[in-house]
C-alpha cells in the first residue's frame, strides 16, 4: 500500500493554485445525464472520486472523452442503463446524485446505498422524501433504492435540515418536472450554487440558489453547455491551515475569498495574518505566520458557518496553539477519528461526545499515523508538516479521493514529502 513520508518542521513558502471543487464536480457530472446533448465540464480535479464517477457514467452507457487535462465531455444520449450497482455505489457517496438525474431524465432510477467516508450517520431520507414529494414511487429493498414516476410534478418541499445532498438531488429532479418546485430551508453552500448555475446554463429555470429558498420551474428538455467548475474551498482552506501551522508564508491562488470567510476569520483570531488580494485576473489569499497560534473555539455549521470538512485540519493546528481550545462538531458525530492519531504525535486532545477539548502543546513529533477518512487525511498532512521529525502516513487512498497532485503542490512550497508506492 502507498504511504506518505513527511519530514516536518519546515515553513511552507511560495505559491500554490487550487484545483476545481470536488463537491461541485461530482453532482455536476451526474447532472449531465439530464441534458439532451453533450456537456463540456472544465476545471475538473484529477482525483479518485471524479474518476470513479466517470466510470459509473461510462458503465451506464454515456460516452466520456477527455480532450485535455481538467476537461471532460460527456454525451449522455447513449445511456441505456438506469441503475447504479452496489459495486459502483460503494466507491463514493456522491453516486446518490444519480437518483435525481436519472429520475428527472428517464422517470426511473435504481441506486444502491452509497458508500464514502465513515464519519457518522448520513441517511438519505431527505433525498427520498423529496423524490416522493415530486410524485415518484420510491421503494427501499434492503439497500437497493428504486424510484419511478410516469410524470414528476412540482411541489413545495421543506427540508428539516439544510442538507446539501438533498437540496442538489431535489434540484436535479425538479428541473425536469412539470410545474413549479420550491425547496425551503435549502442548503446555501457554494457548490449548491455552482450546480444550479450549471443547470441554468443547460436551460433550467432556477432562482434563489445561495439562499434558503430555491424556486425551480421544470423544463421538458435541457441542452448541452460548457461549464467551468468553481475552485475547491476545502482544498484552499487546507493550504491556508498548513501555511499557518508551519509558520509559513503562502499565496493561495485560483480561489473565491468569500467562500473562505469563516476560515479566514478563525485564522486571524489565532493571530495569523490573512491578506486577500486581486491580481486583476484572479483572486488570491496570502497566509503568513511566525509564531504559535492562539487558542480559539470552533463550532462547525452549515455554510456560511465554519465548514465541517475543515474541522479536522483545524484541530491539528489547534493542537499546538497557545492555550485551550474547544472544537464542537455539529454535523457528523464520528468526525473525531483523527484525534487518536494526533495524540500519537504528542497532542493532548480529549473527546466527549461531539466536543473535543484541545490543550495546546508546544510541538508535535513525527510518528507512524494513518488517515481514517478524507479530511482526517488532510489533518494528518498538516500535523506531519509541522511536526518535529519524520512521519509515515498510511491509508492515503482516502486523501487521493479529494486532493489533486498533493505531493507536487506541497513540494513546490518547500515541504519534504514523498509518496512511496
Amino acid at each position: 500500500m502507498s504511504y506518505y513520508k513527511v519530514t516536518g518542521n519546515i515553513p511552507l513558502k511560495g505559491e500554490v493554485s487550487v484545483s476545481g471543487s470536488k463537491n461541485a464536480a461530482l453532482p455536476i457530472l451526474c447532472a449531465t445525464v439530464l441534458a439532451g446533448e453533450p456537456c463540456r465540464i472544465e476545471n475538473l480535479p484529477d482525483i479518485e472520486d471524479v474518476n470513479s464517477l466517470i466510470e459509473i457514467l461510462t458503465a451506464m452507457g454515456a460516452v466520456v472523452t477527455k480532450p485535455q487535462k481538467g476537461v471532460a465531455v460527456i454525451d449522455p444520449r447513449p445511456i441505456k442503463e438506469y441503475r447504479v450497482s452496489t459495486e459502483m455505489a460503494t466507491k463514493l457517496r456522491a453516486s446518490y446524485y444519480m437518483l435525481g438525474s436519472l429520475l428527472g431524465r428517464y422517470g426511473y432510477a435504481e441506486i444502491a446505498e452509497p458508500g464514502g467516508c465513515s464519519i457518522g450517520q448520513r441517511p438519505i431520507d431527505y433525498h427520498l422524501r423529496g423524490m416522493r414529494a415530486l410524485g415518484a414511487n420510491v421503494i427501499d429493498r434492503g439497500g437497493i433504492i428504486t424510484a419511478e414516476a410516469k410524470e414528476l410534478r412540482g411541489a413545495d418541499i421543506y427540508l428539516d435540515m439544510a442538507s446539501v445532498g438533498a437540496t442538489i438531488n431535489i434540484m436535479l429532479a425538479a428541473c425536469r418536472a412539470k410545474g413549479k418546485t420550491t425547496i425551503n430551508n435549502a442548503a446555501r453552500e457554494p457548490h449548491v450554487v455552482d450546480v444550479a448555475n450549471f443547470l441554468i446554463a443547460m436551460g433550467a429555470s432556477i432562482r434563489g440558489a445561495g439562499t434558503d429558498v430555491i424556486r425551480i420551474v421544470g423544463r421538458e428538455e435541457l441542452h448541452g453547455c460548457t461549464h467551468p467548475v468553481i475552485p475547491d474551498q476545502i482544498e484552499a482552506g487546507t493550504y491556508m491551515i498548513a501555511a499557518a501551522a508551519t509558520k509559513g508564508n503562502v499565496i493561495i491562488k485560483n480561489l473565491i475569498p468569500t467562500h473562505l470567510e469563516a476560515i479566514s476569520a478563525k485564522l486571524m483570531e489565532c493571530g495569523v495574518e490573512v491578506i486577500e488580494g486581486d491580481t486583476g485576473k484572479e483572486f488570491f489569499i496570502q497566509v503568513k505566520a511566525d509564531e504559535r497560534p492562539r487558542a480559539v473555539n470552533i463550532r462547525t455549521l452549515p455554510y456560511p458557518g465554519f465548514p465541517t470538512d475543515l474541522q479536522q485540519p483545524m484541530t491539528a493546528l489547534l493542537a499546538v496553539a497557545y492555550g485551550n481550545s474547544f472544537v464542537q462538531e455539529n454535523l457528523f458525530e464520528d468526525r473525531f477519528n483523527h484525534v487518536r492519531e494526533l495524540n500519537r504525535m504528542g497532542a493532548k486532545i480529549t473527546v466527549n461526545g461531539r466536543t473535543a477539548a484541545v490543550a495546546g502543546v508546544e510541538r508535535l513529533f513525527g510518528a507512524e499515523i494513518q488517515a481514517t477518512d478524507l479530511r482526517a487525511g488532510a489533518a494528518m498532512i498538516v500535523a506531519a508538516l509541522m511536526a518535529q521529525g519524520t512521519s509515515i502516513i498510511r491509508n492515503i487512498h482516502f486523501i487521493d479521493r479529494g486532493y489533486e497532485n498533493l505531493t507536487d503542490k506541497l513540494t513546490a512550497l518547500g515541504a519534504m514529502i514523498e509518496r512511496v508506492e
